[in-house]
């Protein structure tokens, strides 16, 4: 009879080591994807070129403790006005810097040569702003500019800091591709 309530210690000594595991882990897994990265899929086309629709990216909460986000970044951010849905953008306009848009052609600060623009889906037409990016503000295009909603077309055309959840690091699906060069 004493062996039967050792095997049954036994027994529930290892369930409630599993369960503390699972447990663990669960909180891990939690403060893992509230407070350190960004796991999120891409619902439209707008940043097509770069990252296609339904794939699966990662950024990084961290990146902009302890530094500012930088042209070119690509940046997952919350809408001004709709808390739930999440945005992929680049950066391209800082804090400081006057973006215009000419004949499809973006152009800083009054300077006489385009800004790179190597990563654009197709040919791009049009002409918008001049737009003055305010202190703590960013201005943000999709890669795909034709199928794009992005600061062009915001009734507030910036991204605040506070809405910028991390920078993206990379897509895991389908493939690994670096996205942060």
């Amino acid at each position: 009879m004493d062996e039967n309530i050792n095997v049954k210690r036994e027994l529930w000594r290892d369930a409630l080591g599993w369960l503390k595991t699972i447990l663990f882990a669960l909180l891990f897994a939690w403060l893992f994807t509230n407070y350190v990265i960004v796991n999120a899929s891409v619902p439209t086309g707008s940043m097509e070129g770069t990252i296609r629709v339904n794939d699966r990216i990662v950024a990084f909460r961290l990146s902009y403790v302890f530094s500012t986000p930088e042209r070119f970044d690509i940046i997952v951010f919350r809408g001004a006005f709709d808390e739930s849905p999440l945005y992929v953008k680049r950066i391209i306009g800082v804090p400081g810097d006057t973006v215009t848009i000419r004949d499809g052609r973006v152009f800083l600060n009054d300077d006489t040569e385009p800004l790179r623009d190597d990563f654009v889906q197709g040919e791009f037409f049009g002409n918008h702003g001049p737009y003055t990016v305010p202190e703590d503000g960013f201005f943000v295009l999709g890669d795909n500019r034709n199928n794009s909603v992005d600061s062009r077309h915001w009734g507030n055309p910036f991204v605040e800091r506070g809405q910028i959840q991390g920078r993206v690091i990379f897509r895991y699906f389908p493939g690994f591709q670096n996205l942060t060069t």
